[in-house]
């Protein structure tokens, strides 16, 4: 796995790699039960400080990715699909009522939102 972190982003750098450990373990580049590398040689080798690193497998951890087993390492857990797709399928909802709502305040028609939609999906990788 590798972890390509920007300063220059508007990201928090514990997010971006938070995010990326969530891509690998989701495209299964990371598998149940791969022992991860432990948060003193991810900051080594990321040049981070080791409270960015702690604040990521944290979070990894609070959102069902891994688990920390203290004097052995961190790990990746067994997906639980369902949760996961239920909770994805939440946040976009969310984000795209707030989406909406905006786009009633700009005045803007279904249709339009709907054409914007599009428009956002092919661009994205």
């Amino acid at each position: 796995m590798n972890i390509v972190i920007s300063s220059q982003s508007g990201v928090p750098i514990y997010e971006q790699i938070k995010e990326q450990m969530k891509a690998a373990i989701l495209s299964g580049e990371l598998s149940e039960n791969d022992l991860l590398p432990s948060l003193r040689q991810l900051a080594r080798d990321l040049q981070v400080s080791l409270v960015t690193t702690t604040r990521a497998y944290s979070e990894l951890e609070l959102e069902g990715f891994i688990q920390t087993m203290p004097g052995k390492g961190a790990y990746v857990k067994k997906i639980d699909e369902a949760f996961i797709r239920g909770k994805y399928r939440k946040e976009t909802e969310e984000a795209l009522a707030a989406a909406v709502r905006c786009g009633r305040l700009a005045g803007l028609q279904a249709k339009e939102l709907h054409n914007m939609l599009d428009a956002i999906e092919r661009s994205v990788k």
